[in-house]
């Protein structure tokens, strides 16, 4: 397993940290994702075997969200 800390911009409540953190961990092969709203992060943990980081950062995207870096 590897785990990666994305800046996540966008997030603006609770409501943004549920959709981010549902997205995630609904991605195949993400075992855990913590997100935060301050600041906008997410720490997720994946199998890279099965997802990569690209994936995760479409992901986050395609649900409304920015990734910085």
């Amino acid at each position: 397993m590897d785990t990666v800390k994305l800046n996540v911009q966008g997030m603006t409540c609770g409501g943004c940290v549920a959709s981010v953190t549902r997205v995630l961990k609904s991605t195949p092969g993400v075992s855990d994702a913590q997100v935060t709203l301050q600041p906008g992060a997410a720490t997720v943990t994946f199998d890279p075997a099965k997802v990569q980081v690209g994936q995760l950062k479409a992901a986050i995207e395609e649900a409304g969200f920015d990734v910085a870096g």
